[in-house]
């Protein structure tokens, strides 16, 4: 059964949090984890190499149209070695389409930077609840960098706040 989700604020203490200053999108999604001792690198993998297929079409179909505009061929989500130890992930290394910017066991952040806009992408574990889950927070952040990354969320915005709670809904599913 898919594990609910719901909106929150931005985690204060998050390294994201640093990047909110400008962003012009915010997106915050609060679940359970059944799995305690999984770390926000290790879900997030599980998470991106999850994406829905029809996720990873959009995936293609954006890949295409924006190479018009000259942006980058992003590639797809789940495209990710699973077999890669978490602590192999170094700053610098892509994961999925991101690259990782820094990870600790309690949090993962990742950045994809284009010439319209930055994406920043975190995912944080956090304490145990009582009932022995763990409680996990992704948050997107975006900083469109002229007119192209404004146009470029209009459609993307609506898709991101369905994509999001559907993907952390599977948290629990490997």
């Amino acid at each position: 059964m898919p594990a609910s989700v719901t909106a929150c604020s931005l985690l204060a203490s998050s390294s994201i949090a640093a990047f909110a200053p400008g962003a012009t999108f915010i997106d915050c999604r609060h679940t359970l984890a059944n799995d305690p001792e999984r770390t926000a690198m290790r879900h997030l993998l599980i998470l991106m190499s999850q994406t829905p297929a029809w996720i990873e079409r959009m995936m293609g179909l954006r890949n295409r149209v924006v190479q018009l505009f000259g942006l980058k061929d992003l590639g797809h989500l789940r495209h990710i070695d699973l077999a890669r130890a978490d602590e192999d992930y170094q700053a610098g290394d892509r994961v999925g389409i991101f690259t990782l910017i820094s990870q600790s066991p309690d949090e993962v952040l990742v950045v994809d930077r284009d010439k319209h806009l930055d994406v920043y992408l975190s995912l944080n574990r956090l304490p145990l609840t009582a009932e022995g889950q763990r409680p996990v927070v992704l948050s997107t952040l975006v900083h469109p960098h002229n007119l192209l990354g404004r146009l470029y969320m209009l459609p993307v915005a609506p898709f991101h706040r369905i994509i999001a709670p559907m993907t952390l809904a599977n948290i629990n599913a490997h």
